[in-house]
């Protein structure tokens, strides 16, 4: 090779080096948001479980940020990821524990799946709580006479709600009806009250979290519910909170529904099995339908609406144990609470025929003297907004304090 050719060949070599470094350095200075695309990430972090959101938020942020956002929590809600259901104890009545019912199912030893968790305002050890019912992945808790707390487990965030003004009024002051729903007309959350005044009359209030107020609701009473015909406990389901009928001797064997929207009462009928059965009936959502389980002998008998309020859709299931169904598992094997036994639970799945397929022994942190509990799926549903307008400041002094189960709404960090 002459000297100009090498000369020439040399002097090319910086240039094309020169050309590759500035290339790396382009491709290493482009972030994850120049590369997919800041509406793809918001489209990809919204099919991410709820466990592994809280770690993505450590990641930037941005992605804190966004993850945080309202409107965020809210599009995850709607979206099919695959859920956590845990189920939420409350022993004593001021010991709070969390058990996360698929965990324990794919944990060979359980050690994560039960956790203690510290219930929202925190109050003197005297203060009594009890686990009522959930909606969607909010669980509402009560401290009889005084006030109702509805609480994410997930985020954090409380707001207690009074009913003072319900329980001077009232005789015993202990609700005979309660429920809990979500009003997606109004983006509120609602609490639903039945209670009788000392004279025996019937009352429904309703109570809303977004206007932090309280709205009598009598007119929809059609006739008197009867405080020991139902069971006191209701489920959401379809705008709809859902009551059964729990006294025998009445013979109404049906399920009282009161909608949400219109502010109705209805019923449906329970199967034409039940009709006649002598054990008390109890009802439970199991894959977004409503269901019902009775005990007879050492069986518990199951019933499950598959297609909301037709009746020929009932399904019978019977499972060769006493248990309490709590949730369906791809899409028929039945997880039930099979076993409470001192400090130790037994989860048990089975399968549409009734067969054991699996059961866990769940260690509890406490002894199980006196319960309370709810499932619920993990969710970051945000509490509403209240909504702030001139006379706010009239209704909060007609609000009672903190100190007397005034509402009040909290975000732990």
């Amino acid at each position: 090779m002459d000297k100009k050719k090498q000369k020439h060949t040399t002097g090319n070599k910086p240039k094309q080096q020169s050309t590759m470094e500035k290339k790396n350095e382009n491709h290493k200075s482009k972030s994850i948001h120049d590369i997919l695309g800041l509406d793809l990430i918001h489209r990809i972090l919204l099919r991410v479980p709820l466990k592994q959101l809280g770690r993505l938020k450590c990641v930037s942020k941005f992605w804190n940020t966004l993850i945080s956002d309202p409107h965020f929590e809210e599009s995850h809600l709607h979206l099919p990821a695959v859920p956590t259901h845990v189920c939420l104890f409350i022993s004593n009545y001021t010991k709070a524990c969390s058990v996360d019912i698929d965990a324990a199912f794919h944990d060979y030893n359980c050690a994560t799946a039960a956790k203690e968790v510290s219930l929202p305002f925190k109050m003197k050890t005297h203060y009594a709580f009890e686990v009522m019912c959930s909606c969607r992945g909010l669980v509402l808790l009560h401290r009889a006479s005084h006030f109702f707390v509805v609480w994410n487990p997930v985020t954090g965030s409380s707001k207690r709600v009074s009913y003072s003004h319900i329980a001077s009024r009232s005789n015993p002051i202990s609700p005979s009806l309660y429920g809990f729903g979500y009003d997606a007309s109004q983006d509120d959350y609602l609490v639903f009250v039945a209670s009788q005044d000392k004279n025996g009359q019937d009352h429904f209030d309703c109570l809303s979290l977004r206007t932090n107020s309280s709205t009598n609701l009598d007119f929809a009473l059609s006739k008197p519910l009867g405080r020991s015909n139902w069971e006191s406990r209701g489920f959401f389901l379809n705008g709809a909170i859902h009551w059964s009928s729990c006294t025998l001797s009445v013979r109404d064997y049906s399920i009282l529904i009161f909608d949400l929207k219109e502010r109705s009462f209805s019923t449906i009928s329970m199967p034409e099995q039940v009709m006649g059965y002598l054990n008390p009936i109890h009802l439970v959502l199991l894959g977004g339908c409503l269901a019902l389980y009775s005990y007879e002998c050492d069986k518990t008998n199951i019933w499950v609406m598959k297609q909301y309020k037709v009746q020929s859709s009932w399904t019978f299931y019977q499972i060769s144990r006493k248990t309490v169904p709590l949730y369906l598992c791809n899409g028929s094997d039945i997880v039930a609470l099979d076993l409470v036994l001192g400090t130790r639970l037994r989860f048990a799945k089975y399968n549409a025929k009734g067969e054991l397929l699996q059961h866990k022994y769940v260690d509890y942190p406490h002894r199980l003297s006196s319960r309370s509990y709810t499932v619920y799926t993990e969710s970051l549903a945000p509490l509403p907004t209240e909504i702030k307008d001139k006379d706010m400041d009239k209704k909060k002094k007609k609000w009672p304090s903190e100190s007397e189960g005034g509402c009040q709404t909290r975000k732990e960090n």
